[in-house]
């Protein structure tokens, strides 16, 4: 199986194509690494392939923060669109920079 390179890099702000929701992304999966149950659950119409990246965000939409996963091929950048309002994004980033969260540096 071939692994694809991601589009997104950590800290990266990104929104779905589909869904009015948008994050930043904290860790990536070279490839679907969730449960079957997870994955049978998405209407066959709108299920991903599983051989792409997969992105864990902090979530948010109008209503709510959460974390999410996420193909690749139903995220698109959202920089320009301003922070993440998300609560724990303070937790693992540092600051933002050119419209991406930059990792803060572990205290040694």
């Amino acid at each position: 199986m071939k692994i694809v390179a991601p589009n997104f890099a950590l800290g990266a702000i990104v929104k779905h194509r589909v869904y009015d929701f948008r994050g930043v992304v904290f860790d990536i999966d070279g490839e679907f690494a969730n449960t079957e149950e997870w994955y049978q659950a998405i209407p066959e119409h709108l299920r991903p392939r599983r051989d792409q990246p997969y992105y864990h965000l902090l979530a948010e939409n109008p209503e709510s923060y959460y974390v999410a996963y996420v193909s690749e091929q139903n995220l698109v950048e959202d920089g320009a669109s301003g922070p993440v309002g998300h609560p724990k994004v303070p937790e693992l980033f540092d600051r933002l920079e050119d419209g991406r969260y930059v990792f803060k540096q572990p205290v040694a």
